[in-house]
């Protein structure tokens, strides 16, 4: 039988593909080593509390970080080049965490706790909670750079941080299953009705806040800073609850 002798491969494009390989394992252990940094961080602040004051401000918390393709699309509507430097210069939600908190209260108290530490750089502050999208979406987006302790050298690496409480989230997964996974029109009328949803969750979170706070108090805790949109709905709430009161 013919011995047939197969063809060498081009060892200069094997070399270039396996850099291109192990430049994006670096990349994507870059930034699963900030989601561990904020996590961590996020983790003893809510044990902290639990300590102290009896109560867990973080329900439960979600990590993420973005594909290849979803920020190559990314790159591509922002008109920046397609690479991983690229990425890391123009790209700041590479790295995600989402936080659920249990009330609105514990959202700002963690927001401060974690912005305030000396390793932490905020970099950027959304507040859809004060003021919420057109849609109804509300949430707190910070963008904080936390340090990357590396062996030859340390990097400040970007990670947003969604914080909501569990009416945000609920009214938010929702929202997005609706109108964006049925790859269907919405009907008319459907946003209206969703932004109403988003309202009436809204209500239901300072009313389950007011109610926590009337069987706890404050626990040695100063009341987190309300935004005047969210004191007017916390005062809309009084008001309705005092007349209910006065008819019975």
């Amino acid at each position: 039988m013919e011995n047939r002798q197969l063809p060498l491969p081009d060892f200069s494009k094997l070399d270039r593909q396996f850099r291109t390989l192990q430049e994006y394992r670096e990349f994507s252990q870059l930034y699963n080593g900030a989601i561990r940094e904020v996590q961590t961080k996020l983790d003893i602040l809510d044990e902290e509390f639990k300590v102290r004051y009896e109560h867990n401000p973080i329900h439960h918390m979600e990590f993420r970080q973005k594909t290849i393709e979803s920020m190559m699309g990314k790159l591509y509507k922002k008109e920046k080049p397609i690479s991983l430097q690229s990425a890391r210069e123009n790209l700041y939600d590479i790295a995600g965490i989402r936080v659920i908190c249990f009330y609105i209260d514990d959202i700002y108290r963690l927001a401060n706790m974690l912005t305030s530490q000396g390793d932490i750089t905020l970099v950027r502050t959304r507040d859809y909670i004060a003021h919420p999208k057109k849609n109804g979406y509300r949430s707190l987006h910070l963008v904080v750079k936390v340090p990357v302790f590396l062996s030859r050298s340390t990097e400040l690496v970007p990670v947003e941080i969604q914080i909501r409480t569990i009416a945000m989230d609920f009214w938010a997964s929702l929202e997005h299953q609706l109108r964006y996974k049925s790859g269907e029109d919405v009907s008319a009328g459907i946003p209206e009705r969703l932004a109403r949803c988003a309202e009436t969750s809204a209500m239901l979170d300072l009313e389950m806040q007011d109610i926590y706070h009337a069987i706890n108090g404050f626990g040695g805790l100063e009341p987190a800073a309300l935004s005047p949109q969210l004191m007017k709905m916390a005062n809309e709430i009084y008001e309705s609850s005092k007349k209910s009161s006065e008819e019975e």
